[in-house]
């Protein structure tokens, strides 16, 4: 892997078949696709492809939209989604060519559309082919979501100005740059979560955009450029919804007159109360919306791995890649490629992959531990055939162990302090505050649990014993051990160099 190549967490996709129904269900695809049946006898549009007044009301009243106060522009963008994603084509008239057409009255007739091709891929095609149009479909929502406001252009135009997108305060590059950001912020909330389906408050959202990581107090000014933010954020999510690819809880209408009313905007950085987080806006991916988030980082070159892509790999690529895997994400990666393997040979291919007195070996052991932990009774022969082993002895012995069965050899004085060296190795490079704790506690209690642990420890032929010995060194709570894991250090270096 590139070292320059984005790398994101895995995330757990569903099946295709799982996506293509959220897809079918998703209400402008189901409208797009309700509207291109109609068209099966022929629907006049204008220019564009856009329908003509009396066959708006049609389409509309067909969507059952006609006692709705939007149902017209619901109407019009299932249609235009319809035509941008092959649901629909159009066949212009002979005698409406280009010179024509732009003296014609916008509403005028200048073509027939009838169902195109891709329909019948959404009733008959396979779920990639379900996919592909959705995929296609939302490319165009998107770029509706941050298109500028409609009005501000209409009210320009109707002053008899040229169009001046300066003026309208919109930047098209940086409109999509924010929301893509905001999309990659909404992955890695889904890849990192632990609880499924977790909404994220708007102002949580628009202020990790916003504010940057290094500012302890937010000012007035970048409070209200957050406060900006989420509202233009409001309003693309609002578009986005109905193509499926967030699950979306709008900021509610009443808060933004009371702001407004009272000329505040959103403290969208301060803590909120319960009960108001819901009334700002709550947002999360959809399963769908994940699919589709990934597909683009991987059009865009982004190393996105989901759960399952690693089942076919061999063992050494499955526990290179575990230790930088959320805790739930690397059992759910390690149950997929074990249901590849019998748990014999999976075990075998493991302990071997484990080996190694390079610098990652700790951590392919430890993930080896971890995945062997999942692996059915049936491997034991594997587990047994290595209690001899220097690397793989111990881990071998903890998995028999845990299982509760006979005959398994008292380890040698040796393997305890190697397996000891080993197992803090495979932890040193865990920054998080909670595993930083637990280290500090490991290191506490085999110091005191064995007398002359240091001058035992600094002899173990490990390639990482000065480096955990100094690590003990800076952890250990007590200034006498921690002086003495630093003399066991300084001994240990001396050691290998000899």
């Amino acid at each position: 892997m590139s070292a320059d190549r984005p790398t994101m967490p895995p995330v757990r996709l569903h099946s295709e078949a799982e996506l293509a129904r959220a897809a079918l269900s998703a209400p402008l695809l189901a409208r797009a696709a309700q509207l291109a049946r109609w068209a099966e006898s022929g629907v006049p549009v204008s220019v564009g492809g856009e329908l003509v007044e009396k066959s708006l009301v049609a389409a509309t009243e067909h969507l059952g939209l006609a006692g709705d106060e939007d149902g017209p522009a619901y109407a019009a963008e299932a249609w235009q989604l319809a035509v941008d994603t092959g649901l629909v084509e159009i066949t212009e008239h002979e005698e409406a060519d280009a010179a024509d057409a732009a003296n014609l009255p916008d509403d005028a007739a200048v073509g027939t559309a009838t169902p195109g091709e891709e329909l019948g891929l959404l009733t008959s095609g396979s779920p990639q082919d379900v996919l592909d149009i959705w995929l296609g479909g939302m490319e165009t929502v998107l770029a509706d979501a941050v298109a500028p406001d409609l009005s501000d252009i209409a009210e320009q135009l109707a002053e008899g100005d040229e169009l001046d997108l300066d003026a309208l305060d919109w930047n098209p590059e940086e409109e999509a740059e924010l929301l893509d950001g905001i999309l990659g912020n909404l992955y890695l909330l889904s890849a990192l979560g632990e609880v499924p389906d977790q909404d994220v408050p708007l102002p949580a959202l628009a202020a990790s955009m916003i504010v940057p990581d290094d500012m302890d107090e937010p000012t007035d000014e970048v409070l209200e450029e957050v406060s900006d933010a989420m509202m233009r954020l409001d309003d693309q999510f609002r578009v986005l919804e109905p193509i499926g690819l967030v699950a979306y809880r709008p900021v509610d209408e009443a808060l933004i007159e009371e702001l407004d009313e009272d000329g505040e905007t959103v403290s969208a950085a301060e803590p909120l109360a319960d009960e108001d987080v819901a009334r700002y806006g709550l947002v999360r991916l959809t399963p769908l919306g994940v699919w589709a988030v990934r597909a683009r980082m991987l059009d865009a070159g982004v190393d996105a791995p989901a759960v399952g892509d690693l089942a076919d790999q061999g063992a050494e690529v499955l526990l290179t890649a575990l230790p930088d895997y959320p805790e739930a994400m690397a059992q759910a990666e390690s149950e997929q490629w074990l249901a590849a393997r019998t748990p014999l040979d999976a075990a075998r291919e493991l302990l071997a992959a484990a080996r190694g007195d390079d610098e990652h070996g700790p951590l392919r052991r430890l993930a080896a531990q971890q995945t062997l932990s999942l692996v059915a009774p049936e491997a034991e022969p594997a587990l047994r055939e290595v209690l001899d082993d220097r690397h793989l002895g111990g881990l071998a012995r903890v998995w028999l162990a845990e299982r509760g069965l006979p005959g398994i050899p008292e380890p040698s004085q040796e393997l305890v302090f190697w397996l000891t060296v080993d197992t803090i190795a495979a932890q040193l490079g865990d920054t998080d505050d909670e595993a930083t704790a637990e280290l500090q506690e490991l290191v506490r209690g085999l110091s005191v649990q064995h007398s002359g642990f240091f001058d035992a420890v600094w002899r173990v032929d490990h390639p990482a014993t000065a480096d955990v010995l100094e690590a003990m060194g800076r952890l250990h709570p007590d200034k006498k051990a921690a002086k003495e894991a630093r003399k066991a250090a300084f001994k240990a270096r001396s050691r290998r160099a000899d």
